[in-house]
């Protein structure tokens, strides 16, 4: 299937001691050797629905290329004792882009998100948020604003009402009221009645756990999502409602952004704009 003219923008190769670098889609192993997301263009159902969104996601308003920039990560490396995980990263996340990332086990593709979200130091180059070096912005305040979604999460005694409550007492909230009905709407979308408020959240299944926490990072209002592999536990119908609530969030506003994680080809056809895979460590 040749598309020739088309932009170089559908699949990214970070991670590799090299710059990362683009293929375009007309070639015939745009993804590299060694991948193990290999692509059949002849059983993929939509590539002409993967590029329009590319260049004009939905609900943008405008060519995804002159949307603002919202993350920028420069000349990123990160080492894990011997091995490198990934060297002279590159990133730029724009509003409207809905980024998936992709790669083998141990290739970095959590410590990455939790890198972009400031919860592991920088070992080298830059991020910029918003136009600002992470340097210059409180932890407080940019976490409230990249919210990072663990693949596992671990929650205090309490009851899932008290930990979705937990954020809205942080003075970075300025006094902001729970949106208690809103909670209610999100947990039915996903499938769950208000008595799953008062079950205990140290109790939860690894699935439960996960539509905890993403009803408590949709509540909160960020700018950018990190999602790690954010429907892993749960089972189909529920993880294509949080497909939708995610795909609705972005649409919903012209300045927000996620990036998911996954090692599922079908869903990052389903909700990514852009896949960027990561290559394995070295």
């Amino acid at each position: 299937m040749a598309l020739h003219g088309m932009p170089a923008i559908v699949m990214e190769w970070a991670g590799h001691p090299a710059a990362p670098w683009l293929q375009r889609l007309d070639s015939p192993d745009w993804l590299g050797s060694g991948s193990e997301w290999p692509i059949d263009f002849n059983s993929m159902p939509s590539i002409s629905r993967v590029v329009n969104n590319l260049l004009d996601p939905p609900g943008a308003g405008q060519p995804l290329a002159l949307a603002k920039v919202l993350l920028t990560a420069r000349d990123l490396s990160f080492r894990v004792e011997r091995r490198v995980l990934w060297q002279a990263f590159e990133l730029t996340l724009r509003a409207g882009e809905r980024l998936g990332i992709t790669g083998p086990s141990g290739s970095g593709k959590s410590l990455l998100l939790r890198t972009l979200a400031g919860l592991e130091p920088l070992q080298s180059g830059e991020l910029v948020f918003e136009g600002r070096s992470i340097s210059e912005w409180s932890m407080p305040a940019y976490r409230a604003r990249v919210v990072y979604v663990a693949q596992r999460p671990t929650w205090r005694e309490g009851t899932v009402d008290s930990a979705l409550r937990a954020p809205f007492a942080f003075d970075v909230r300025n006094g902001s009221e729970f949106p208690q009905q809103r909670a209610r709407e999100l947990l039915q979308a996903m499938g769950r009645d208000e008595h799953f408020l008062q079950q205990r959240s140290e109790r939860l299944s690894g699935g439960e756990a996960q539509v905890a926490a993403m009803v408590r990072a949709l509540l909160v209002e960020p700018v950018v999502l990190l999602l790690d592999e954010p429907t892993a536990s749960l089972d189909r119908e529920t993880a294509h409602a949080i497909e939708t609530l995610i795909l609705h969030w972005v649409d919903a506003s012209p300045g927000r952004a996620c990036i998911w994680t996954s090692h599922d080809r079908t869903q990052l056809e389903r909700i990514a704009s852009r896949v960027l895979a990561l290559g394995p460590a070295s």
